[in-house]
């Protein structure tokens, strides 16, 4: 995988409706990337010294769209830590973690990056999700490195010592995101539908918004590039008529649906398709829905809620059977209690990011430094997390390639999972073989 990918980025700024493998193929740092010694640790770089390692998280705690929009991560990212703190830390040093919430406010991202770097003076960050990472250019500009962040904006295509948790193929100069203002993704979710579920008339449900409506159109591009019909219903912010779209689709015999709106529009759209009789193969979520609550939330519409699939790059945080995540439930049950039964993608993709970063810096040794780090964020190899993740590095590429091959993880909710409570189940292969190449196509970023 090269490209971020359209469902999991432009997919939550128009949430939000704002401009915005397996252990086989571990990626163990190399021999020799530990101290062999048995001297003391250099205070080798900010943030860094004989014993302790300080690494700053950025998440939106309080901000205007709730509690857990955009904090998931660091619950995931603050159990990978504990776990590996318990384990010896990294080279016997200790990580610890300095949180700020940023409210979800530009300004206020930007003061939290300034008390990071200036106060606190941290080496690293991970598990970013940062609304409005408005604080970006300045931690770029102080060569901190911010490693396996959610990409909910551009700063992660734009930015060299910012790594986005999804890689990337951008020159990231920090000129224009992408290639000129543009970014790319593949097909390959609308490909994995088309294979395996047989759909062939899509609904695109969306705002008279601009975010809204930008993302709605660089799904109905990749839906036409894999042959769908395509039926774009336009819904008024101020004024709502979900019955009249839904009654439209259903007349054009749609199949599969997306939507880009926000939780309380996604529900109202679901209310609708259950009371106007429509069935569809298919109702898509964003990986930021694929949660532990999923069933409550869509508790009066049965039929939408277990029609509903995720896809993602990450694995189903479900599958226990794989080691890697069955480390991170384990880690979660013991350092973070209080989240049991509100476990999302969100938040092993913020545990991913924290084992990316100390994955890097396990490779320094004793001599840590942001240099040593990004030499390896930067190299040729593919990393995958220990199989938490589909391989991925930020190889830069001088222009964008016409084809990509990307693999995904796919999952539906299914209320007879897990002893009847409902929950997320993959469908078919897992994400080692779930591989498509598909065309690359453009959309422009905000």
């Amino acid at each position: 995988m090269r490209a971020k990918s359209l469902v999991v980025t432009a997919a939550v700024c128009a949430l939000v409706l704002t401009a915005c493998g397996s252990r086989a193929g571990s990626t163990s740092p190399p021999p020799g990337g530990q101290s062999s010694g048995g001297g003391a640790n250099p205070a080798s770089d900010t943030g860094v010294t004989s014993n302790a390692i300080k690494v700053g998280v950025i998440v939106g705690l309080t901000s205007p769209l709730g509690p857990t929009t955009f904090s998931g991560s660091v619950y995931g990212a603050k159990a990978y830590f504990d776990a590996l703190n318990a384990a010896g830390g990294v080279n016997g040093r200790k990580v610890i973690v300095v949180q700020c919430d940023d409210h979800g406010s530009g300004p206020d991202n930007t003061a939290c990056v300034r008390k990071l770097v200036d106060d606190e003076k941290v080496f690293a960050l991970a598990g970013v999700a940062a609304f409005n990472y408005d604080g970006a250019p300045y931690l770029n500009s102080k060569g901190v490195p911010d490693i396996g962040g959610q990409p909910i904006n551009n700063a992660y295509d734009q930015y060299p010592h910012l790594y986005s948790l999804y890689a990337g193929y951008y020159p990231r100069d920090g000129k224009r995101p992408g290639y000129d203002g543009k970014l790319y993704a593949g097909t390959e979710n609308y490909r994995w539908l088309k294979e395996n579920l047989n759909t062939r008339t899509a609904g695109v449900v969306y705002y008279n918004v601009a975010p809204s409506q930008r993302y709605a159109k660089s799904v109905a591009d990749g839906l036409r590039q894999e042959g769908y019909t395509v039926v774009e219903k336009e819904i008024n912010l101020g004024l709502p008529n979900f019955d009249a779209a839904v009654l439209d689709m259903k007349a054009r015999g749609v199949d599969v649906v997306f939507d880009a709106m926000e939780d309380n529009g996604n529900l109202s759209l679901c209310k609708s398709m259950q009371t106007q009789g429509l069935t569809v193969k298919a109702k898509l979520t964003t990986t930021q829905g694929w949660t532990d609550t999923f069933g409550k939330t869509f508790a009066d519409t049965p039929g939408c809620r277990n029609a509903t699939y995720a896809i993602s790059w990450t694995r189903n945080y479900n599958d226990t059977n794989y080691p890697v995540v069955a480390e991170f439930r384990d880690a979660m049950a013991k350092y973070q209690p209080a989240r049991e039964g509100q476990l999302n993608m969100w938040t092993m993709e913020g545990y991913a990011s924290a084992q990316w970063l100390a994955d890097a810096m396990k490779s320094c040794g004793a001599d840590l430094t942001r240099v040593c780090v990004e030499k390896f964020m930067n190299r040729p190899q593919d990393y995958n997390g220990d199989g938490l993740l589909t391989p991925r590095n930020f190889t830069k590429f001088p222009t964008p390639p016409a084809t990509d091959t990307n693999c995904i993880e796919v999952a539906k909710w299914q209320d007879s999972a897990n002893g009847g409570k409902g929950g997320w189940v993959t469908q078919g292969k897992d994400m080692d073989s779930n591989c498509f190449t598909t065309t690359n196509l453009p959309y422009q970023a905000e």
